[in-house]
């Protein structure tokens, strides 16, 4: 009797021995998993803040590449009227408008250029902003997946199943995939997560 008792008591403190290890390694996975994410965080709110800045020098350029058309329109369309007004003036005035015409195609000719440029700033802004939503996008894959590892940890917590633990370290490894891709710039990134997410 003495001999089951002992056999018995051994077989529950081997259990509660893998327990307790399986609990300690849920417990440092979730601390060093949560650690990542809170690193994560920060560059990603970093990220989102760049985005909101290059979506607004986008609006900004764009708007600038407007005033500068406008500006070339009228400077045009009153070099035309001149032209007109030219045609019909005394030779006397003759001089005169040659030089309000020479002025506006100069003006009409620096705002052409002026506007391309800010047109190239737009079309960089929008560049960037997509380079950065990539990056955002990668840091969404990560907190989706590593939130999803953090569920079935905390189930392993509860449950004390290895498999358990197993699983949830599949979901942890591609978080922490995308998350190391986002904060290195690493060109990583699964386009159907990311729209099934959007």
């Amino acid at each position: 009797m003495d001999a089951v008792n002992s056999a018995s008591e051994e077989t529950t403190a081997q259990k509660d021995r893998k327990a307790a290890r399986l609990s300690t390694l849920v417990a440092i996975t979730i601390a060093l998993v949560a650690t990542f994410l809170g690193v994560c965080k920060v560059k990603d709110d970093n990220i989102v803040q760049a985005m909101q800045q290059a979506q607004a020098d986008k609006v900004d350029h764009w708007e600038f590449y407007q005033a500068r058309n406008i500006r070339e329109e009228i400077a045009n369309a009153t070099a035309e009227e001149l032209r007109l007004a030219a045609s019909a003036a005394g030779a006397a005035q003759q001089s005169d408008y040659r030089k309000s015409i020479a002025t506006y195609e100069a003006l009409a000719a620096d705002q052409a250029v002026k506007k391309e440029e800010v047109r190239a700033q737009a079309e960089q802004d929008q560049k960037n902003y997509d380079s950065l939503n990539y990056r955002d996008d990668q840091f969404d894959l990560s907190d989706a997946l590593v939130a999803i590892a953090i569920s079935l940890l905390a189930m392993t917590a509860l449950t004390h199943k290895r498999w358990l633990y197993g699983l949830a370290l599949i979901p942890t490894a591609f978080g922490v995939l995308f998350g190391l891709a986002g904060l290195l710039g690493l060109h990583i990134h699964s386009d159907w997560i990311a729209k099934m997410l959007s």
